[in-house]
């Protein structure tokens, strides 16, 4: 494998339930150069374990999972992995929530109904950053 290579790719894992939604984001993610899919979930079960062994340097999640709240992952990814960005893209957009995820560890917060492309920005410019300093 070509490390020069495999150091500019930014592997990001997607977590939701709805796969509607997982489907959408692997797509629009796909046209970003130096991105690539690194897996998808759509609960918390052995979650953490999959981000961890994909090696994802951002994780895209909604910790809202069949109309309950679980911040265990996100909490769980920035405390042991902090080095991986954690991307909150809800329905869920109470100031309330938002606090929650942030206390949680989330790095960014987006409305699934109204910032979904600002989500998909921000991915891309976390890939470029990591191109452009690699680590």
């Amino acid at each position: 494998m070509d490390t020069t290579l495999s150091a500019k790719v930014s592997r990001v894992f997607l977590v939701d339930d709805a796969i509607e939604v997982r489907r959408l984001l692997a797509c629009l993610i796909a046209l970003i150069p130096g991105i690539e899919i690194a897996g998808e979930s759509a609960g918390v079960e052995q979650t953490f374990d999959d981000i961890v062994a994909s090696r994802a340097d951002v994780a895209v999640l909604d910790p809202c999972f069949s109309g309950k709240t679980d911040l265990v992952l996100l909490a769980a990814l920035s405390r042991v992995r902090p080095s991986i960005v954690s991307i909150v893209l809800t329905n869920h957009c109470a100031t309330a929530f938002r606090r929650a995820c942030e206390a949680a560890g989330a790095d960014f917060f987006f409305d699934k109904t109204s910032e979904f492309e600002l989500a998909c920005r921000a991915i891309e410019a976390i890939a470029h950053a990591r191109r452009a300093h690699p680590v």
